[in-house]
């Protein structure tokens, strides 16, 4: 298992206390991949650019999918747009993956068959593996897990994360999911001063 995936368990198992944005989702499992890489020494990080470093491929398809597409000459990419390039639509890429190994159950709420469809983890070594990392505060998957709002608040400098790289694309992971919010809240005021303006109040 990667640190992608065990923040996708982690954040359906504490779905039921806080509800999880699909796009903060993605920009975060971006950042766990990125970390993931970053400890297999396939990528380096200078300054805020992600550099291709060795040639080492994980085993993950998803992960050796995120290395394929690494941007391979200078200046190379920003952790900022990485982020947002490959968190597009991750979510749902990690959705099935997971469901495809049988890592997820899916089941319809309520008694009628057109329900609303409810995913969550089986309970499996992978899902052990990730609640322990939990509850060891182990401080990368806290971190980024604090990203989308779950678990305690914490900074993406905070002492505890492995070397100044990982801690870079913490720093990137909640400065990317703060701007997908502000976004979101530009957009809900725009539309409300439309409603507004067509009803003419």
């Amino acid at each position: 298992m990667t640190t992608a995936k065990d923040l996708f368990i982690i954040s359906l198992d504490r779905g039921a206390e806080r509800s999880v944005g699909q796009g903060d989702l993605s920009l975060a499992l971006a950042g766990a991949e990125l970390i993931d890489l970053i400890g297999a020494g396939t990528v380096a990080v200078d300054g805020d650019r992600v550099v291709p470093d060795g040639p080492p491929v994980p085993d993950d398809r998803l992960v050796a999918e995120a290395a394929a597409g690494l941007t391979r000459q200078a200046p190379y990419e920003r952790i900022e747009d990485w982020l947002w390039r490959r968190g597009r639509d991750l979510t749902a890429a990690y959705q099935a993956a997971l469901e495809e190994d049988g890592e997820l159950t899916s089941r319809r709420s309520g008694a009628s068959p057109f329900g609303p469809r409810h995913v969550g983890p089986v309970d499996s070594p992978a899902r052990r593996r990730a609640v322990a990392r939990w509850e060891e505060n182990e401080p990368v998957l806290g971190a980024l897990a604090s990203a989308v709002g779950i678990g305690e608040e914490r900074s993406g400098d905070e002492p505890g994360l492995a070397d100044e790289a990982v801690t870079a694309v913490v720093a990137a992971v909640h400065d990317a999911v703060m701007e997908l919010e502000a976004v979101r809240q530009r957009r809900s005021i725009e539309s409300s001063a439309f409603a507004n303006l067509w009803r003419g109040v």
